[in-house]
């Protein structure tokens, strides 16, 4: 009988000189991660202009393809079994990216004005970024790539907070306006950067809720707290802490299902949770004070733009550009563009009389909706912003039902990457839907991890994991 393509690509996999090729793939995909979780002003980069629009290959880009190329020799060598648990996953993030791609190409049957080339750059980096979610499951086929994976995570937000903190106390300069005693960009971004402190903290979260499964997973969990602790409160960005809350409580009610709930535990995890949550509420203050004067507690200030009230009117019109393209958007990106929000300006200075006039958007300054969800309303219509959500919330079912259900060695790594997604789910509250961004990669690194728990899962009840 012919040998089938897996198993014939399985045996010249180890019949190649570097033997069995899950260690390889899985170090590779380690060494390939931190360049996703890096800014693109330190990343070298290769600018290629196509008609009017640049196109720019960053290194980040090259890492993600080496993944994507790791993904599709694992499946060529071991199969494509760990896809099959997944499939609701798969079939919602096809269907997110099939409404991003259409809400590429609709607009140029009714608009002129529309930026095709630029947009359409977007989404295929867009859906780029995507494939790392498959190339993960079918990557992470072992409890100790599941570690690996934890591993680089938890030593780049180390890395990531040591860097924020030296630009705080102001030793390293820093950019988005950081500068001594302020927030921290590290080498990711503001949001970037709480969105990796909080997945690294995360970790610490899963093992104080399910309890340590191996002695190093202590180890791992102090690194996490202190690291993405710290991190998360250099970056000071409340979305990321309400998905870091979202991951505790989430936490706290799977280990109470196991039945591995300790009081004493629990009540570490909440001081821990309490601390990050002092320390961002008091750095960020200053915008807590503006936006509550906004809401007429208190005199309010004359001056700059006020964070959560120009963020708060860019959801109104982001809101006004939904309501009146419910059902296609105005398409991808197309919130951004001077012609979707400039019907709503004079609407928007009214209702926000006191706002400065540079909080407003404008063709100098786009700014954007500011929120992924709503963006995904204005840009692609409701089917757009209901795709995206069940993208999230199939991973999500997954995940905590794997966490339940699983044996305690692959529920500990599961509980954690659950709350990545619920840390990048949060974030995404304060970011639009930016492709090429390290937060962009953490929500698909979550929906790949999640399917190959799963996977694993699924191994260990059928007695083969």
């Amino acid at each position: 009988m012919a040998r089938t393509a897996p198993s014939l690509g399985l045996s010249l996999w180890r019949s190649a000189p570097f033997g069995r090729p899950l260690p390889l793939l899985a170090g590779l995909l380690a060494a390939c991660l931190p360049l996703v979780f890096l800014h693109v002003r330190y990343q070298p980069s290769l600018e290629v202009r196509a008609g009017s629009t640049v196109v720019g290959v960053q290194l980040s880009d090259l890492a993600i393809l080496a993944v994507v190329g790791a993904g599709l020799a694992a499946a060529l060598a071991l199969g494509l079994s760990p896809l099959r648990t997944s499939l609701p996953v798969w079939g919602a993030a096809a269907a997110f990216l099939v409404l991003v791609g259409a809400s590429t190409l609709h607009p140029l049957a009714w608009r002129q004005d529309y930026a095709f080339l630029t947009h359409l750059v977007t989404a295929l980096k867009f859906g780029e970024y995507a494939l790392i979610a498959p190339a993960l499951a079918l990557l992470l086929r072992r409890r100790w790539t599941l570690d690996l994976l934890v591993a680089t995570v938890v030593a780049w937000s180390a890395a990531a907070t040591g860097w924020g903190l030296l630009q705080f106390l102001g030793a390293v300069p820093g950019f988005e306006g950081a500068g001594a005693g302020r927030r921290a960009p590290s080498f990711l971004g503001i949001h970037d950067l709480a969105a990796l402190s909080g997945a690294a903290l995360a970790v610490a979260v899963a093992v104080l809720a399910l309890g340590p499964s191996r002695p190093r997973d202590k180890s791992v969990a102090w690194l996490a707290g202190v690291a993405g602790g710290l991190g998360l409160v250099l970056s000071a960005a409340l979305a990321a802490l309400v998905g870091v809350g979202l991951a505790a409580a989430t936490a706290l009610g799977v280990a109470a299902a196991r039945g591995a709930l300790v009081a004493r535990r629990a009540a570490t995890l909440a001081l821990l949770v309490g601390l990050v949550t002092a320390g961002v509420v008091l750095m960020r203050s200053g915008d807590i004070g503006d936006f509550a004067r906004f809401l007429g507690l208190g005199q309010r200030r004359e001056g700059g733009v006020e964070t959560y009230t120009q963020r708060t009117l860019l959801a109104y019109i982001g809101l006004r550009i939904f309501f009146d393209h419910p059902l296609t958007g105005v398409g991808w990106q197309g919130s951004g563009e001077p012609e979707s929000f400039r019907p709503y300006l004079a609407a928007a200075r009214r209702r926000f009389p006191g706002a400065p006039s540079i909080a407003f958007p404008s063709a100098a300054h786009p700014w954007g909706v500011q929120n992924a969800y709503l963006q995904a309303a204005a840009d692609m219509g409701v089917l757009g912003l209901v795709a995206l959500v069940a993208v999230l919330a199939t991973s999500f079912v997954q995940g905590a039902r794997t966490a339940r259900q699983a044996p305690r060695a692959v529920a500990l790594p599961t509980l954690a990457c659950l709350g990545w997604l619920l840390v990048a789910s949060g974030t995404w509250n304060g970011v639009g839907l930016v492709a090429g961004i390290p937060l962009l990669a953490l929500t698909w690194i979550a929906v790949g991890a999640l399917a190959a728990c799963s996977a694993l899962a699924r191994q260990a009840g059928d007695g083969r994991g």
